[in-house]
């Protein structure tokens, strides 16, 4: 089983139904690994704008998150704009983003840019130089990270950045989801400390009041 096929194997056992793929050259192991599982709904979108905008709208409508699917670095600055809105809506998003193999980054292909830059503008969490063994797990943490909400106005969006290498090359297959972070619990304590609030509050007025 190759990396690409148990990223998205790992993605479904996570709770992920559905991307949103906008895929070129590089991320084509991946559209293969989404045709072979058929858990995970692909939707081919022509623009990578809608790819972003419909991730945000299923995570608004449905409360889980979505994933794209993401040419380079200019696949991804072309839906920048919706993943500004998602990050202010706090939706859940995993951004797939394909690159080059990683040994080839180096010879400054014409599609070769920063990614990790522009994934810093809108993401909470960011994998760069995944390889076949990582790949799956760094699916999982992805998932894991769209649950939370980070300080910051940073959102719930993960971006995964892959290079081609990563979805070819061999891998041990997928792994089990993450445990699901714990949220705090309010206690009866809390409902106390408001009432004596409250009382206080009424206290403070009556002092204030003029005599």
């Amino acid at each position: 089983m190759n990396g690409a096929r148990s990223l998205i194997q790992s993605l479904v056992k996570a709770g992920i139904e559905v991307c949103f793929a906008n895929p070129g050259t590089s991320e084509m192991h991946l559209v293969q690994a989404l045709d072979r599982v058929p858990k995970m709904r692909s939707v081919l979108a022509l623009f990578e704008g809608v790819c972003t905008g419909a991730a945000d709208g299923y995570a608004r409508m449905t409360g889980k998150p979505a994933a794209t699917l993401l040419h380079l670095g200019p696949g991804l600055a072309n839906g920048i704009a919706n993943l500004h809105n998602a990050r202010r809506a706090n939706s859940p998003v995993i951004n797939i983003v394909g690159n080059h193999p990683n040994y080839h980054v180096g010879f400054d292909a014409p599609l070769t840019s920063n990614i990790d830059t522009l994934a810093r503008n809108y993401s909470s969490w960011i994998k760069t130089e995944s390889t076949e063994s990582t790949l799956a797990q760094d699916g999982a943490d992805a998932y894991t990270a769209t649950l939370r909400q980070t300080p910051g106005s940073q959102g719930q969006i993960a971006t995964l950045i892959m290079g081609a290498d990563a979805a070819w090359g061999e891998s041990q297959g997928p792994v089990a989801p993450n445990a699901l972070p714990q949220h705090c619990i309010v206690n009866a304590g809390l409902t106390q400390f408001n009432g004596i609030t409250k009382i206080s509050f009424v206290i403070l007025k009556l002092i204030l009041l003029p005599l």
